[in-house]
């Protein structure tokens, strides 16, 4: 339709004009993580925004790890950090790379800018440094070694890279404005001593650059297009637009700041969860109570989910929360129309059927999913002995309780109508049976239009159910409390973040269930099984989330 409004982010329409006035040819964007620990939700939305992106302006997409701290830095992260990125969706083809495969370049780049006059070494250490940069409101002071000569400069430098000084003895520093009113432009560090061996090159190198200097470098290397990044680095883009300047790159990268995405109530803190894992409050990084993008996969959710989270989020220039609610909703959403509905006994009491004879069983008929066809169906085994929950019975109900109690009918989803007739009781009172009898007229999809019942329970079949662990997850902070302590900035954790329940049946359909395998279990919610612990004789089954919520999505213009 010629009158139809196309609605663009504010990046979309950036890249656009760019591309009309001929400022790039093709767009080239990129993803570029620091391997010192693993990616969470925040980091979806960068993946997705600048793989979206190429994939939208017909250009390329590139993977690079930004390994210039190797104090921090493991092979581990990188590995971590590659799969997680694949299984969103964000395919790099040939186009991986390091920040560390261009450490000869940044040497010589930062060798250039000192023959230009534009860099000095200096001996002050980081506390004096810090003491000479001023504040906000007071100008720097000049180093005292800002008026070396070059040859002298060169020459420490070169000194630095041999090895000759140990660490924090001396640093490269830009020589730009030390009375600029944004502090980052006030001579900030180029290169440190560091003799750390680096998870790539290993000890070839004892100075490092940092990350300020080294990003434009990488992205002018590779031909980015649109460095696109996070808000927090709108007061470091002159010193990126002074580097690819001063280093004469062709077709400099333009640096764009959108907001980052934050999660009510979630740990996303390196430092926190690193606490929690090495305190054995979770069980590694990807615990499904954390938010890490390895927790979201074990967890249950899937990759469409999470970009549909991302979509519904957009992009822009103001920071907001998003509500954890709305990322439940995104899986609902997602899983609702493609996964099975299977059932599963949680807390499970016996059901015996008196009337029915010993030893027969019959196999029952059950739609996969009765809102999606495709899925099919499957055959169920029905028999004397059943069990279902244990919240199913009530010796002496309330009012509108339409479950089994003495003297009541339900029907057995699938199955037949069945009628209370008497339990029994172990020597602490607890019931641990529930006989009944069966009304075999009653069969579900016989055409039986009798009597109506007001109540429908799900079981499995006792002889045949598979046991297996099942665990519900809640917020691993305290949401009243807030995630932080205020006095002393430790976390609010929610003590029943995690609920363990060992003895719990599924039907024989589920015990095939392989890894990441996700469910809808009747009446309970969905669930995937455990990637980890689960086994397959001993499955263990991760609740992904409940089947309803009071969250409603919020309104949006049209």
């Amino acid at each position: 339709m010629e009158n139809e409004i196309v609605s663009r982010n504010f990046i979309e329409q950036i890249i656009e004009e760019d591309l009309k006035e001929g400022h790039c040819k093709t767009v080239r964007t990129r993803f570029p993580p620091e391997p010192n620990g693993y990616l969470h939700i925040g980091h979806a939305k960068s993946i997705l925004l600048n793989y979206g992106l190429a994939k939208k302006y017909h250009g390329k997409f590139h993977m690079r790890f930004d390994d210039t701290n190797p104090t921090k830095e493991k092979t581990e992260f990188v590995d971590s950090i590659k799969e997680d990125i694949e299984w969103l969706g964000a395919d790099w083809e040939d186009r991986l790379f390091f920040a560390s495969d261009y450490f000869q370049q940044m040497y010589e780049a930062a060798v250039k800018l000192i023959k230009k006059g534009k860099a000095y070494v200096s001996e002050l250490n980081a506390e004096q440094i810090r003491e000479y940069r001023g504040t906000l409101t007071e100008p720097g002071k000049e180093d005292p070694a800002a008026g070396r000569s070059v040859e002298e400069n060169l020459r420490l430098f070169e000194e630095m890279k041999e090895g000759k000084y140990e660490d924090g003895a001396m640093v490269l520093r830009a020589r730009i404005d030390m009375s600029s009113p944004n502090i980052n432009m006030r001579d900030p560090i180029l290169y440190r001593v560091a003799h750390m061996t680096h998870h790539n090159t290993k000890d070839q190198w004892c100075i490092y650059p940092m990350y300020d200097f080294a990003h434009p470098i990488e992205d002018a290397i590779e031909g980015i297009s649109h460095s696109i990044c996070t808000l927090e680095f709108e007061d470091h883009r002159p010193l990126y637009d002074w580097v690819v300047r001063e280093l004469e790159y062709e077709n400099p990268p333009k640096q764009i700041e959108f907001a980052k995405l934050y999660l009510t109530n979630v740990v996303t803190g390196k430092r926190y969860i690193k606490k929690l894992v090495e305190d054995g409050i979770v069980d590694g990084w990807d615990d499904p109570r954390l938010v890490s993008i390895a927790a979201l996969r074990r967890r249950g959710f899937t990759p469409e989910s999470i970009q549909k989270f991302v979509e519904l989020c957009g992009v822009s220039k103001a920071n907001s929360s998003v509500d954890y609610a709305m990322l439940e909703y995104c899986i609902r959403e997602d899983l609702k129309l493609s996964r099975s509905r299977m059932m599963a006994v949680l807390n499970p009491i016996k059901l015996i059927i008196d009337n029915y004879p010993e030893g027969q069983v019959e196999y029952l008929d059950a739609a996969n999913n009765l809102e999606n066809e495709e899925l099919g169906s499957r055959k169920i085994p029905f028999c004397r002995e059943l069990y279902i929950e244990r919240e199913d019975f009530m010796e002496e109900p309330p009012r509108k309780y339409f479950r089994l109690f003495p003297g009541n009918e339900v029907r057995l989803m699938h199955a037949y109508f069945v009628k209370c007739e008497s339990f029994v009781k172990d020597e602490d009172g607890n019931v641990i049976e529930v006989h009944c009898t069966y009304d075999p007229e009653t069969k579900a999809g016989s055409g039986f239009t009798g009597r109506k019942v007001k109540g429908t329970i799900h079981w499995v079949p006792a002889p045949y159910a598979q046991k297996c662990e099942v665990r519900l997850y809640e917020n691993l902070v305290d949401e009243e409390k807030g995630v932080y302590n205020k006095e002393d900035g430790s976390l609010n954790l929610n003590p029943n973040s995690l609920t363990v329940l060992k003895n719990c049946y599924i039907e024989p359909a589920l015990a095939e269930a392989k890894p990441y395998d996700s469910y809808q279990f009747v009446r309970q919610g969905f669930f995937c099984t455990d990637a980890k612990d689960s086994k397959p004789d001993a499955l263990v089954f991760n609740r992904i989330v409940s089947l309803k919520s009071s969250y409603k999505l919020p309104t949006q213009n049209k």
